[in-house]
């Protein structure tokens, strides 16, 4: 299999690291940025169709190794088999959980490979551990730090006074008053719009956080669920949100 690391071994905790980031950015890739490629190339059709992650940031829809036992683990097997049987994101979702315990399956090979000991192991396992896993980003629900939460905003608090997209001024147009007034009114907008739910993840409104409208669909969307910022929605003049993207693409 290319670059499936019969050429490339990682011998290091830093080296197996590095090996894990770029697997993991070329899947996230597939499942992201690229998913309507993915999706095409996972014709329920074909023979079972394994995700592959390289450790140069490409990703590879392929037929498993040929070879018993393989080089390396095997990613898991026939992922095209329920595309159609499911909704998008939920097969999404089902591919990133999989993705996941093979990329640790991987890092974990070459350290039993390599001989890492306890402390080797255990460094390896908090440098992942410190990255959202793929499921995190695939579904949005990836945890941010309390201060880049509390930063963003304030940014979309500021942003969202001229981005007729944004929920403060679409949803309450008393977002533009005077500072003063604010807090007053974020209380009231909580109590307005507390049945309103993010499209990608189901969670209920919150003021203290940035959304966005899909201008086709209607749906109110977190902006970190559909990986849009304040600063990037003001410069979006018709945001169309994933699903409808997908469905315009496809025929």
């Amino acid at each position: 299999m290319e670059g499936g690391g019969a050429q490339y071994n990682p011998r290091t905790v830093e080296e197996v690291f590095r090996d894990f980031k770029g697997r993991r950015a070329g899947m996230i890739k597939a499942l992201t940025t690229d998913v309507e490629e993915f999706y095409q190339q996972c014709d329920p059709e074909k023979e079972n169709l394994c995700l592959y992650g390289f450790p140069n940031e490409q990703w590879e829809v392929n037929l498993p190794a040929e070879e018993v036992p393989p080089e390396l683990p095997e990613p898991a097997l026939g992922i095209n088999f329920a595309r159609d049987g499911m909704q998008e994101k939920d097969w999404l979702s089902l591919v990133a959980v999989h993705s996941d315990a093979w990329l640790l399956s991987v890092a974990f090979y070459f350290g039993a490979r390599f001989g890492f000991d306890k402390a080797d192991r255990k460094r390896l396992f908090n440098m992942i551990n410190d990255l959202p896993t793929i499921f995190e980003v695939v579904t949005g629900a990836a945890k941010k730090q309390t201060k880049e939460k509390s930063s963003v905003s304030n940014h979309s608090s500021n942003k969202s006074k001229s981005n007729s997209k944004t929920e403060s001024q679409a949803k309450h147009p008393k977002a533009s008053q005077p500072k003063d007034e604010e807090e007053g009114l974020e209380d009231e907008d909580e109590d307005e719009h507390g049945e309103t739910l993010c499209g990608a993840c189901g969670e209920n409104y919150a003021s203290d956080e940035f959304w966005i409208c899909c201008d086709v669909c209607e749906k109110w969307f977190h902006g970190k669920c559909v990986k849009i910022t304040p600063a990037r929605a003001e410069h979006i003049k018709q945001y169309k949100c994933p699903s409808c993207s997908n469905k315009r693409a496809r025929p």
